[in-house]
């Protein structure tokens, strides 16, 4: 049995389930895995935008700089079985490249740009770019679980 890298009760698990399919169902069950790693990422982190962000629903709800999901009604759709089991694995702390330790990110109308806000493209899956902190900027997002 694997063990959490954040803390995550079961409505946790559901209000981070929602994100993922929110923001990227139409990217299929790798796209809701890695904006799960971002979410992960993002309560990990103590750097940047997310010094205070150390809980699922202070990630998914923060203003400014949250996820534009939480502004539509989609997102407050109920949680379903197979999105709550995808959120499992990403609180469990597997990774998905280019996700693995990103912070942000988008879907642009063409290519990915090299840098969004100052932070590194890490690539690209379907239709959203992934954007990485820099190790000296964040380390915290690069501690081994």
């Amino acid at each position: 049995m694997s063990v959490a890298v954040i803390k995550a009760n079961e409505e946790d698990v559901k209000l981070l389930a929602r994100l993922m399919r929110a923001e990227a169902e139409g990217d299929g069950k790798l796209g809701m895995l890695m904006v799960g790693n971002v979410g992960v990422n993002r309560v990990k982190a103590k750097c940047l935008d997310f010094r205070d962000i150390n809980t699922i629903s202070r990630m998914v709800f923060q203003s400014p700089g949250g996820f534009e999901a939480t502004q539509k009604g989609y997102f407050y759709q109920r949680a379903r079985e197979n999105d709550i089991e995808l959120a499992r694995e990403v609180i469990k702390g597997t990774r998905y490249h280019p996700a693995s330790y990103s912070l942000w990110f988008f879907m642009p109308e063409g290519a990915c740009p090299a840098q969004w806000y100052g932070q590194w493209n890490s690539g690209r899956y379907k239709s959203h770019c992934f954007f990485t902190p820099l190790n000296s900027e964040c380390p915290s997002v690069y501690q081994t679980f």
